[in-house]
């Protein structure tokens, strides 16, 4: 049986490598009022040759977690969104359905705690082993945020190489893939990665590109741009796709192994003043909350998309020159974001430099009702199909 494990996690890991999408599904979006809840049933099976189900967490004693057993789990009535997650592969059985660990609010300390204990790394394993195969899962994706940093430790960057390693020689026994959410910013990539030893440990690197900028800063800037900004100077130079694409192939990742990311949500900020609208305008407050999804500094793309086709009038779309993801501001509300034609262009890159294919966080907040194009999931599908073209 072994051996047959082995042979099938080959074949998955071959597969892997002709064109991969890789979709997040945030399962919190079962909560969003009204037209922004989305549960497992929203998602079109063929769209993705990936379904990432985030998030599990850590316990402290190293335990993989299920953080909402009611709604993941069938035990008493529950609502069994694992089970019926997994159970998509019924309707292509080309799918694969992985779990996701960790993820920004889980933190640091946890994984980094887990990480430097051999026993804990066990426990870790097994109980992961036993959940992925009890729901029926295809592998796992590991989501540090990040090793070295926000609490953890100096050697977090070799113990973050120990713990994949340990992992996928378990998951690969077993039939399984190995794949992992990473940053991209250069000083996080320096700090926290050691990129030949986790290179040889993933099927899959789901990088982050995007996040480089965000309300954090007091000033207004593209969140997911594939290239630098003509005013960005020094640090701010490094902070594009581009850059951080060919930085981790030049550190040592694999393009055949990495999947580039694109933000299905735009990072907004409420302008200090309405007037000044281009890049590095003052910005000291994150946008208004969107109506379904309820999160300051955050609106899906449905929201942005809906909001734009409802009221044209009031928003303006712009992209930079020589760039070419766009933005969008409404009075004070000033977003970044990505559209049907920069999602084709991302596409296209990815397709040209050689990698596996793209990633989206997350499906969840694509078109998934179809209100702002002829079909649902229109930048999904624009990214698949861009990719795989001749």
């Amino acid at each position: 049986m072994r051996v047959l494990a082995v042979l099938v996690a080959l074949t998955l890991t071959l597969s892997l490598t002709e064109s991969v999408m890789m979709c997040y599904m945030a399962s919190w979006a079962v909560y969003r009022d009204e037209d922004g809840k989305f549960d497992v049933e929203d998602i079109d099976p063929s769209i993705c040759t990936h379904l990432i189900f985030a998030f599990a967490g850590i316990s402290t004693t190293g335990e993989i977690q299920v953080l909402d057993p009611f709604h993941e789990l069938c035990t008493d009535g529950g609502e069994c969104a694992y089970d019926r997650f997994t159970s998509l592969k019924l309707q292509n059985d080309e799918l694969l359905t992985l779990l996701s660990v960790g993820g920004w609010s889980e933190g640091s300390v946890k994984y980094s705690t887990m990480a430097a204990d051999p026993a804990m790394r066990q426990t870790f394993i097994t109980t992961t082993i036993a959940l992925l195969k009890e729901h029926n899962f295809d592998g796992l994706d590991i989501d540090w945020e990040y090793p070295t940093m926000r609490g953890g430790l100096p050697e977090d960057k070799e113990n973050f190489v120990t713990l994949l390693s340990e992992v996928h020689e378990a998951l690969q026994a077993e039939g399984m893939i190995l794949t992992a959410a990473l940053s991209s910013p250069k000083d996080t990539i320096d700090q926290a990665y050691d990129v030949p030893g986790i290179a040889e440990h993933l099927d899959i690197a789901n990088i982050m590109t995007y996040d480089f900028h965000g309300t954090w800063e007091n000033f207004v800037h593209h969140a997911s741009g594939l290239y630098p900004y003509s005013e960005d100077v020094d640090d701010a130079r490094f902070l594009n796709t581009d850059f951080a694409i060919n930085y981790w192939a030049e550190k040592g990742m694999p393009r055949d192994k990495m999947a580039l990311g694109v933000p299905l949500y735009g990072t907004c900020w409420t302008l200090d003043d309405p007037t000044q609208t281009d890049y590095y305008s003052p910005a000291s407050n994150p946008g208004e909350p969107g109506p379904w999804t309820q999160a300051s500094g955050m609106l899906a793309y449905y929201e942005i998309c809906y909001g734009q086709q409802t009221e044209p009038d009031a928003w303006v779309i712009q992209t930079a020159e020589n760039l070419t993801e766009p933005y969008t501001y409404r009075d004070d509300l000033w977003c970044s974001y990505e559209n049907h034609t920069s999602a084709a262009i991302k596409a296209n890159y990815a397709r040209v430099h050689g990698l596996a294919g793209l990633m989206v966080w997350s499906i969840d907040m694509d078109d998934f009702h179809g209100y702002c194009h002829d079909e649902t999931f229109d930048l999904i599908r624009i990214m698949k199909l861009v990719f795989n073209r001749c």
